[in-house]
């Protein structure tokens, strides 16, 4: 049936050469619009359950890939941010064992996306990720129910004795709750990461927010939260080869803060065009500056 499908896209994209059309894929190796249905095809050809359109316009397409459209399933948080939870809880010990060798801006981008993600990012770069949300009254963007929010963290020196991290949490322009803060307790990147979406939550839950999507190009903190936190609970916050969880505390505070509230964990692209991400990038690295407090 897939087979069918791949095929029947591809002969449709034969006869459109005159346009430009964009390929969505919702369910694949790598979700994310595509602008040629080679690239859409290295996503889905022999994929289980791919999920993937062809539109006439880049708003539908990502429309498509972030919300859905009747008929089609809607993957949950661990289909569309990485493979099973084994594979990713043994991943999270080898990405934990690397934070020693992060840095800030430049350098942690290519530890969260491969150079052919990276790449494959670019080339679907657009002026936003998703459909453009409505702003209400009380500046706070929307996306049907859910209040919209990108967070980031930095860290420069990651790893060493002068190493110096921040976070950024970005509602949109002018708000008032964007927040630019230096990092509390270890410097490093994938803390400061985690704890600019725990601000992010602490923040929606004092505006009596009840749902909320959050952006963020940290796979580590999607792929955590909505996968390995139940396992590492479970096995007394150890990973599957006995080691200690590093970044436990960090987790245990971002675990207890998504209670009560129903969040959607989004990822983004970093560096790669996206100005909600951008500027919450801008706003961690001037945390980063800060002195301590």
């Amino acid at each position: 049936m897939l087979r069918w499908l791949v095929a029947l896209l591809s002969r449709s994209c034969l006869v459109s050469k005159g346009g430009a059309m964009f390929y969505a894929v919702r369910r694949g190796r790598r979700t994310g619009v595509y602008r040629t249905w080679a690239e859409c095809q290295q996503q889905v050809d022999r994929f289980a359950a791919a999920s993937f359109k062809k539109f006439a316009t880049e708003r539908e397409a990502w429309a498509f890939v972030n919300s859905g459209t009747p008929g089609e399933q809607q993957p949950g948080p661990a289909d569309a941010h990485g493979p099973s939870a084994v594979t990713q809880e043994n991943t999270s010990q080898r990405e934990e064992s690397k934070e020693d060798i992060l840095c800030c801006s430049t350098c942690k981008r290519p530890y969260e996306q491969s150079a052919n993600e990276e790449h494959t990012a670019k080339r679907a770069k657009h002026d936003e990720v998703h459909l453009a949300p409505t702003v209400s009254g009380d500046k706070f963007s929307y996306m049907g129910d859910f209040a919209v929010v990108y967070t980031d963290g930095c860290c420069s020196g990651n790893g060493r004795n002068r190493a110096r991290a921040g976070i950024g949490v970005y509602w949109g322009p002018g708000h008032p709750l964007n927040i630019s803060e230096r990092l509390p307790g270890r410097q490093t990147n994938q803390r400061a990461e985690i704890h600019a979406a725990c601000k992010a939550i602490e923040q929606a839950k004092s505006q009596n927010i009840k749902k909320l999507i959050i952006y963020t190009d940290s796979k580590f903190t999607i792929n955590g939260i909505t996968s390995w936190v139940d396992n590492w609970k479970t096995n007394g916050w150890r990973t599957s080869s006995g080691g200690s969880v590093i970044n436990k505390e960090d987790f245990e505070r971002l675990d207890n803060l998504s209670k009560g509230i129903e969040i959607q964990w989004m990822h983004i692209p970093g560096h790669a065009g996206f100005q909600g991400n951008e500027e919450a990038d801008r706003l961690a690295r001037e945390g980063a500056s800060k002195q301590m407090l």
